[in-house]
């Protein structure tokens, strides 16, 4: 099998960096593989379960009890635990072999080729050379972009031309859902451009975007979608323009004046609507611009779409000093985990906003779900709420308990490494045999809890996948071994886990794996004037869309994957990244509750149950948060006790 082969050449490849270390530098095998890969696999059938799971006992400030960095245990919690146990599974029941072996492709391979190939360190000058690669790919993407799209949102990379909603077609909610004619795609990478030091092209596009979009528009748009690429990268940009320190160069505007901040405000205000007159408190997945909620729009929506609004709200709510945006999301997040199975813990995939039933029972960690556990933490790590935290541990220990398959740990005993399948909300039990790509995300979110090694076992599944395609299909079953939906449209889950596993372990393995998929996407996806969606992962052929994520997820992680002195990299500054891979900056002042000190009649309450003002646009109070953590103040963030190379915050 070659998923064995690429194992053996991983534990011949840790044997000879240890030698080379002991020889040169005397050091122990502390600086070799943080991974213990086993000699062989024992591949058997995954199982599915047949009753519910017993808990996992631990402390409550690790999911499953693994003891974590010091910044994720609640006040009084100690940071010096009982490792984990994964909790035993029920073992009746198969549901299907599990030979990931045949995921890599040509047979002839064995452990002599993967030792050549990931073997020793990653080349300083090869490096440099994958890091130009990347900024070169952005750069091919985002010229092509201004010359043939702007300002449409985005740009069909084979004709050369732009795309903007499909008024023609109403229904056609693939592209309406995401293009809202606000010039998507130079907004979606205004901190691409900065994260890579281009400071006269990051304030020509700031500019750019304050003198020529608007948001007064006859469009109707996904919420989610609105808020994770559009107002985030507004939030994201403007932080950038008004740090002090400059981190990435001098990326400030002459006179600004605070413009992109308002101009998310005024995004985030014409959303509003979503969550007025719901019973639930969930939000409509649809609204108009300028009208507001259509009067026929659907009362269902995913859990991902409804419950993934909090980093960017919470942030506007934070920096205006307007707890309003902070208290909607927040609202709907407790509305959907009031919601979850009495039993299993679980959520399901789609929901009725006003009734609370469920209409999709699927529990998984792609489409649907996969941004309500992600922000569950990072808006614990960015706000410091201890329920946030709390709702977070109790569905990660629910997903290990009923999701999770495969033998208990990744490097030991017998059966298959970790696979998490997608299941019944209410039982438990197996729902159908694929993955889909998004789920890539997860060794990522594992890696910034510090669940490293299972994060390492479960990314070099979705690694395989690739390896065998040049891609990874949109879904896959594990079952058949074959995609079950066969495009790939620039997604970025797979590098983005690749480059935060990279930042936990420094093994130049990864580096391999980036440089697989740099290489991959230059061969399969490259065209005349930008890079195409992958319509048939088999054979290769394209559809003329690139979408607005490729620059400001994709191309930014393979970039900062292989450029080690980048400012994120550098102690004394924390950043943290955004479902939509925008960086935003981890500092005290978003810990703090500025609409506290304004009580009237008027507004809602803070939890304290006091009256809030909530201030009209002329005396908004823009919040000074450009500062980073003082020194000294880190002992709380990931990875801390390891050189902070633990987790997302770098």
């Amino acid at each position: 099998m070659q998923w064995r082969a690429l194992v053996l050449g991983l534990v011949l490849l840790r044997l000879g960096l240890h030698g080379v270390l002991w020889l040169v530098f005397g050091l122990g095998p502390s600086m070799g593989f943080y991974q213990r890969f086993p000699l062989s696999f024992g591949f058997q059938r995954l199982r599915s379960p047949d009753g519910p799971a017993s808990p996992a006992s631990g402390p409550v400030g690790r999911p499953g009890g693994l003891s974590g960095p010091s910044w994720l245990q609640p006040p009084g919690t100690g940071a010096t635990q009982s490792p984990r146990k994964v909790p035993r599974r029920p073992e009746p029941g198969v549901c299907g072999p599990a030979h990931w072996g045949y995921v890599l492709g040509g047979r002839d391979r064995g452990p002599d080729e993967y030792e050549k190939r990931y073997s020793g360190a990653f080349p300083p000058q090869l490096r440099a050379q994958m890091r130009d690669l990347a900024r070169g790919m952005f750069v091919f993407g985002y010229d092509n972009y201004m010359a043939h799209a702007f300002p449409q949102d985005e740009l069909n990379p084979i004709h050369c031309r732009g795309r903007g909603p499909d008024r023609g077609d109403p229904s056609n909610l693939n592209i309406n859902d995401v293009l809202g004619n606000y010039s998507l795609t130079l907004v979606d990478a205004l901190d691409t451009l900065a994260v890579m030091g281009n400071s006269s092209e990051f304030q020509k596009a700031v500019k750019l975007v304050i003198n020529t979009v608007s948001f007064d528009k006859d469009s109707t748009v996904q919420v989610f979608e609105a808020t994770i690429r559009v107002l985030g990268s507004l939030l994201s940009a403007h932080r950038i323009i008004t740090d002090s320190k400059q981190p990435f160069g001098d990326m400030t505007i002459k006179d600004y004046d605070n413009e992109l901040l308002y101009m998310a405000h005024d995004l985030a205000v014409r959303l509003l609507p979503a969550f007025e007159n719901t019973k639930t408190g969930i939000p409509y997945p649809r609204v108009n611009l300028k009208t507001g909620v259509p009067p026929d729009t659907n009362n269902e929506t995913c859990t991902a779409g409804a419950g993934s609004l909090l980093v960017e709200f919470g942030i506007l709510s934070r920096l205006l000093g307007d707890s309003t945006f902070e208290w909607v999301a927040r609202r709907a997040v407790k509305a959907l985990w009031n919601l979850r199975s009495n039993d299993t813990g679980l959520l399901g995939n789609v929901v009725n906003i006003q009734t609370g039933h469920w209409v999709g029972k699927q529990s998984g960690l792609g489409a649907g779900l996969d941004s309500f556990y992600e922000y569950l933490l990072k808006s614990y790590i960015l706000f410091g709420e201890k329920e946030d935290l709390e709702m977070f541990n109790a569905a990660y220990q629910s997903i290990q308990n009923y999701l999770r398959r495969g033998r208990e740990a990744c490097n030991e005993g017998e059966g298959d490494p970790p696979l998490y399948v997608n299941v019944n909300m209410f039982s438990g039990q197996l729902m159908n045999t694929w993955i889909d790509s998004l789920q890539a995300f997860f060794p990522g979110l594992q890696v910034l809890i510090g669940d490293v090694e299972d994060a390492i076992c479960l990314h070099a599944f979705y690694y395989a996948i690739w390896k065998r395609y040049g891609a990874l299909p949109e879904r896959y079953n594990w079952q058949l071994q074959a995609p079950d939906v066969l495009f790939y449209p620039l997604r970025p889950e797979l590098v983005e886990s690749t480059y935060l596993l990279y930042q936990a372990t420094k093994n130049p393995f990864y580096l391999h794996v980036g440089m697989d998929i740099l290489q991959s996407l230059e061969k399969y996806t490259k065209v005349k004037c930008g890079y195409a969606t992958l319509h048939h992962v088999i054979d290769k052929s394209t559809e003329d869309r690139m979408e607005s994520f490729f620059l400001s997820e994709t191309c930014k992680y393979l970039y900062l994957l292989f450029d080690e002195d980048n400012p994120v990299h550098k102690s004394g500054t924390r950043y943290m990244f955004t479902t939509e891979g925008h960086i935003v900056s981890v500092d005290e002042h978003l810990r703090e509750l500025p609409w506290k000190e304004f009580f009237s009649e008027e507004g809602g309450q803070d939890r304290g149950g006091k009256s809030v003002h909530r201030p009209k646009p002329h005396e908004l109070k823009v919040i000074n948060s450009s500062s980073n953590l003082p020194a000294g103040a880190s002992s709380w963030l990931p990875g801390a006790e390891a050189g902070g190379r633990g987790s997302l915050l770098i």
